[in-house]
């Protein structure tokens, strides 16, 4: 079993070549967007791996996979592993599958960032 902060590498290198990816601070760990859409995210709470509702029953057969819950809410399509169940093969697995679902998403156009102050 590897640690949270060791699946980050195997993380990048499965999402690199992808499409657009960027790394973004989140859920007090990195986020991985693809194209703008959230595939994964790793923190020492584990990993989190968007893998779509249709996708969900195919990815909770993997062993250490559960649904996430936050604040008592089940989110739909979101797979949570708990840091000391991490495996490779898991989150491998979890990542094809959350790859595989984020493609069919639209890209998201970034906004430009706001300025400060009033317009002129």
């Amino acid at each position: 079993m590897t640690a949270p902060h060791d699946i980050t590498p195997l993380v990048r290198a499965t999402v690199a070549g992808s499409g657009t990816i960027r790394e973004v601070r989140m859920f007090g760990g990195i986020g991985f967007m693809l194209d703008g859409n959230l595939v994964a995210a790793v923190s020492r709470r584990g990993l989190l791996a968007r893998v779509g509702k249709e996708r969900q029953d195919e990815a909770l057969a993997v062993p250490v996979a559960h649904v996430m819950v936050m604040r008592g809410r089940t989110m739909e399509g979101y797979i949570r592993v708990d840091p000391e169940n991490l495996t490779d093969s898991a989150v491998m697995s979890l990542l094809t599958l959350a790859l595989a679902f984020v493609k069919t998403l639209p890209r998201k156009v970034s906004k430009p960032a706001r300025t400060k102050g009033k317009p002129k």
